[in-house]
């Protein structure tokens, strides 16, 4: 790095849109709302109270919060500070919760009243230092023994100079990310100042987000940093509007009060805006980003009625979130749902800041032989990743870290094929890979297939053991409000779409399936069950 250059960090993305966009309204909370110059304001003098309790360079701050103005400042305040910031699960059971706590050396916990509510005991062990944040109206409540309000560490940072919108060093933490945990101990995933700088322009360009961006917060913060858009919608100079609990009236609320222009989430955020009451075409489009499973025809039915547009990306919390897209063709746009969703079930190719994914097989004793398989659509490979947005590695977890870059590249576990166009498609988790009479069933593949039937909204294909065949497919699926399918006709369905052998040889319907605050389905759960 030369003498002329400047280490990249999102804090810089503040300090100029406080400058560029002193009096626009920057955070939407509630009843309470925030311009750019008192977010910056306000965010400095939380990197202040920081430093006045006692916050070493690198030392972790977890934040136990939803969506809401405080996490938005968080994102900027704790790295201001010097410090990391873990961003952490609100859903997360007490001892998962003091795992992260404990494995991350967790210096100050933010948290909101319903954690500390639940999780008090736990918190009150981890011997860090409690602060209690404001509820969505901005009250500070009685906080519980052991805790002080967020009110009282900021009065520790009402005096002093502003601190530079800076860091020494671009490869430096500036977030720790833990994964879902839903076949283990999760692994916390490094992000350096860089790649969260680098990510959160590729999501501001790829979603396009502007100075009249009105985001709204269906998608957690606390998940890969909002895929970094914590970081992206402030460096175009949007408003974030902050929604603490998906629902449907909460959400077209804001829909309509705020002038909603973007929001993401997992599919399961994209069925409670569908088939919500309150539902209605929109005056103005919306762009709406969604990963974990490809929207079925269905939703893009319903999406289309409303006047929204669906972009599909995929990533993993490894990668800061979205890593590829599937760039929309301007062919697609006389595609009926069908088609189109037979477009969008791709993963399409790496963003404007990332590498291009590679499909390829491992070999050599230690894996770190890579091939790439043939750009056709059918071979099988697995997807493996690399660049500047691609982790830095597992928090005190080396031996995982050389695991995972085995050949020199993140290797994600997930099943695929390369398109003659470049574009990737996930066939399946290599885990979740189901061998039936020696042949493989992509379970992603069939629960697809099911999602193809107008009655489905959801759907999970786990493989149960059979004497005959040593593996068949199980689903458990969930029916449209108001619709009905039986377990034989969503068998035939799938018929209809694939090789017999590859149809479910039961269905379990269900009013709802295990998931992770992210949406993604915990399938260890289905299978624990299935076989227990």
């Amino acid at each position: 790095m030369s003498g002329l250059d400047v280490p990249l960090t999102p804090l810089r993305f503040l300090a100029r849109t406080a400058e560029a966009y002193p009096d626009k309204t920057g955070v939407v909370d509630g009843p309470r709302r925030f311009t750019w110059r008192e977010v910056a304001d306000r965010t400095q003098q939380f990197a202040r109270a920081l430093r006045a309790a006692g916050l070493q360079p690198g030392e972790r701050v977890v934040s136990l919060a939803s969506n809401s103005a405080e996490q938005v400042m968080a994102h900027f305040a704790v790295p201001l500070a010097g410090g990391v910031l873990v961003a952490t699960n609100t859903r997360l059971s007490p001892p998962e919760i003091a795992y992260i706590l404990e494995h991350s050396e967790a210096r100050i916990v933010l948290t909101d009243p319903d954690v500390a509510d639940a999780a008090g005991q736990v918190l009150a062990g981890s011997g860090a230092q409690l602060v209690l944040l404001p509820a969505e109206d901005g009250s500070a409540g009685d906080p519980p023994d052991g805790f002080r309000t967020f009110d009282d560490l900021l009065s520790g940072g009402s005096a002093g100079d502003d601190l530079p919108w800076t860091v020494d060093d671009e490869t430096s933490t500036i977030t720790i990310n833990y994964t879902s945990g839903t076949t283990g101990r999760p692994k916390g995933v490094m992000y350096t100042h860089r790649g969260a700088y680098l990510n959160a322009l590729g999501q501001a360009q790829h979603q396009g987000f502007d100075a009249d961006t009105h985001y709204l917060w269906t998608l957690p913060m606390f998940h890969c940093n909002g895929w970094c858009s914590a970081w992206g919608v402030t460096a175009a100079g949007g408003t974030h509007v902050c929604l603490r609990a998906v629902r449907g009236p909460a959400l077209w609320g804001l829909i309509d009060g705020e002038g909603i222009t973007h929001l993401a989430g997992a599919p399961t955020v994209l069925s409670i805006m569908g088939d919500a009451a309150e539902a209605h075409p929109l005056e103005t489009p919306i762009r709406v980003v969604t990963a974990g499973a490809p929207p079925n025809p269905a939703t893009l039915e319903r999406f289309h009625e409303l006047g929204a547009q669906i972009t599909h990306v995929y990533g993993l919390t490894e990668t800061y979130g979205p890593y590829t897209i599937c760039e929309w063709q301007d062919a697609w746009d006389e595609l009926s749902p069908r088609e189109l969703a037979d477009k969008l079930s791709l993963q399409g190719i790496g963003s404007s800041v990332a590498e291009r994914a590679r499909i390829v097989t491992s070999s050599g004793e230690d894996g770190s032989e890579l091939t790439d398989v043939p750009a056709d659509g059918v071979s099988l490979g697995e997807i493996v990743m690399r660049g500047n947005t691609v982790m830095k590695g597992y928090f005190k977890d080396e031996a995982s870290t050389a695991e995972s870059f085995a050949g020199g590249w993140f290797h994600s576990g997930d099943l695929g094929v390369q398109h003659p166009n470049w574009y990737i498609q996930v066939v399946d988790r290599s885990k979740d890979v189901i061998i039936s009479g020696g042949e493989n069933i992509a379970s992603i593949e069939v629960e697809q297939a099911l999602q193809r039937h107008p009655a489905v909204v959801d759907a999970a294909v786990i493989g149960v053991p059979d004497e005959r065949w040593g593996e068949v497919p199980k689903a458990y699926v969930v029916l449209r409000q108001d619709a009905q399918a039986t377990e034989a006709e969503l068998i035939d369905h799938v018929k209809t779409l694939l090789a017999r052998y590859k149809a479910p040889k039961s269905v379990d319907i269900r009013p709802s399936l295990p998931k992770t605050a992210t949406g993604k389905i915990r399938k260890n759960e289905l299978k624990e069950e299935a076989t227990s």
